[in-house]
């Protein structure tokens, strides 16, 4: 139990805003470890299931900031379940040969799995989305935030086959008169001898074929063309779920940071914007309604004298709501726009509400917002001239999946951006982790990344996940970037979500393949693993 809460708790420890990337493959290795053995496959599933609440419950406590503990609780209970079917799955096929390797498909498929399911799943707390600062990033550009999971599960898998390889080749070299029935000692000292070989390779190659990848990367200016973007964070008068209650002071926040802006352009102090990106929630009051709203976003747009992106709530005809990202200019007013197509179930939306109603008090607080459809690009014209750009929208939440700038990209999109409002999460960790996931996107899919957020941090991100500009958190603020628009693709980007769909049907083999031979055999003292053991499974 000890060794559960403490892998599960390394795991928490490599993500932002820590810089200690290195603790994730540990903390798989002592999880591994922790779980394989002889026992019962349900005696895996419950030390799986406690690692997995020693790693979300301190990763996700923003959840709860506003609403109390029960979503909090509930949010890190589903999903170490998923934890404890690793645990469960890795007693069963951590018998196999080249079970490292089946291992890590095995994370594989349970990291898709609560990344899909309830509700379109919650991919918070990837592998992949603690490794922005690590060894593993270059990776994503080969086969995404899947692939990049998959390669610190298979060093961990590799840390705990040493282990438990060393344990084998330890006892191999007792003398047979301290073990007078251990046969053919020689034999068994060389098979274990060349597994911890093969072991250490494994953990050596893996996170150093990612720093050879890194060679790869794009660097910052490589691009087709430049633009000149800025993010503007305007900040909120005050943080909480009232948030919505404070739209018009939002909305002024946002038009005056932009005009103080538009001062410092003509005072030549900044560079001139091609296009302006405002967070999502920019203006909660619907422009499209209200005329005061939208003669404000038109008279920013001319005095900037560029188009706005603005993340604005709109009001459906049947009273529900879009989560959008608008196209403005000053002689059009709206045009093209992305509708928010990955809503958040509990926030944005109540699944079962009058079931969920009647656990917490604050179930019918959660909105009533509709998914939209489309590709996820919206098309600028820059003000400089030129051709529009395709800009690639994530808002939010959305960022956390993997087919959401998958879309984009497939569709032209040239720059990618993330809207988002973070102003109800208070000062938690949420945003840093969610800044971590944007540079892994910028990564994949071999594109510059633009963070705009309410209360930040909002960040310029370049195509190879390094952060040029960033805010600090809180503060109105308003950063300018010549960024490079990129249309060559990754190879991630053109095969999309196959790594992770061939990853599942490996670990699916494996684990027929597995319950298939233990019916047919059982592991003997002449097995080196079943004789080292591992530490006690139940």
């Amino acid at each position: 139990m000890v060794a559960a809460v403490i892998a599960g708790l390394l795991l928490f420890a490599s993500f932002p805003p820590r810089t200690l990337w290195f603790l994730a493959p540990v903390g798989i290795a002592i999880l591994i470890l922790t779980v394989r053995g002889n026992g019962r496959p349900r005696g895996g599933f419950g030390y799986g299931f406690l690692a997995g609440m020693a790693f979300f419950l301190p990763l996700l406590p923003w959840t709860g900031i506003y609403v109390g503990p029960v979503p909090w609780i509930g949010l890190s209970t589903a999903l170490s379940v998923y934890v404890g079917l690793f645990g469960m799955l890795v007693r069963v096929v951590g018998r196999l040969p080249g079970w490292p390797l089946w291992v890590a498909t095995v994370w594989s498929l349970t990291e898709w799995g609560r990344s899909s399911f309830p509700f379109g799943g919650f991919p918070w707390g990837r592998l992949a989305f603690g490794q922005a600062d690590g060894w593993y990033l270059p990776y994503a550009m080969l086969g995404g935030a899947p692939l990049v999971s998959f390669a610190v599960a298979l060093t961990g898998a590799g840390l705990a086959a040493a282990t438990v390889w060393g344990i084998a080749f330890a006892r191999s070299t007792d003398t047979p008169r301290a073990r007078p029935n251990r046969p053919r000692s020689g034999r068994w000292r060389l098979i274990s001898w060349n597994r911890i070989v093969a072991a250490a390779m494994l953990v050596a190659i893996v996170p150093l074929t990612g720093v050879i990848l890194r060679t790869a990367l794009p660097r910052p200016e490589d691009g087709n063309r430049p633009i000149t973007v800025a993010a503007i964070q305007g900040s909120v008068p005050r943080l909480g779920l009232d948030f919505n209650s404070q739209r018009r002071a939002v909305l002024d926040n946002h038009v005056k940071r932009t005009e103080e802006l538009a001062k410092a352009v003509a005072a030549g102090q900044a560079a001139q914007p091609d296009v302006v990106i405002w967070p999502e929630n920019s203006s909660d009051i619907d422009p499209l309604r209200n005329s005061d709203a939208y003669a404000e976003i038109t008279q920013a747009s001319r005095d900037i004298k560029a188009p706005i992106l603005v993340g604005a709530v709109l009001v459906n005809d049947d009273r529900t709501t879009t989560n959008s990202v608008i196209v403005w200019t000053a002689d059009g007013g709206p045009g093209e726009r992305h509708d928010k197509k990955i809503i958040q179930p509990f926030g944005e939306y109540l699944p079962y509400r009058s079931f969920f109603r009647h656990f917490s008090e604050y179930a019918d607080r959660a909105g009533y917002f509709v998914p939209g459809n489309g590709d996820g690009v919206v098309h600028v014209q820059p003000a400089s001239g030129g051709a529009p750009v395709a800009i690639g929208v994530a808002t939010c939440y959305e960022v956390a999946f993997d087919r959401a700038f998958e879309d984009a990209v497939r569709a032209g999109a040239q720059i990618l951006t993330v809207p988002s409002n973070n102003a109800t999460f208070g000062k938690s960790e949420m945003t840093y982790q969610q800044l971590a996931m944007s540079r892994i996107r910028a990564v994949e899919h071999g594109r510059a990344v633009v963070v705009s957020v309410t209360t930040g941090v909002s960040a310029m991100i370049t195509a190879d996940g390094t952060i040029q500009q960033q805010t600090e958190q809180f503060v109105p603020a308003a950063l300018v970037a010549t960024l490079p628009l990129r249309t060559n693709t990754t190879l991630a980007s053109r095969i999309g979500p196959a790594p992770e769909r061939i990853l599942c049907i490996l670990a699916a083999v494996a684990t027929v393949a597995a319950v298939t031979r233990r019916r047919t055999t059982t592991a003997t003292p002449a097995d080196p693993d079943a004789v080292a053991g591992t530490l006690p499974a139940e």
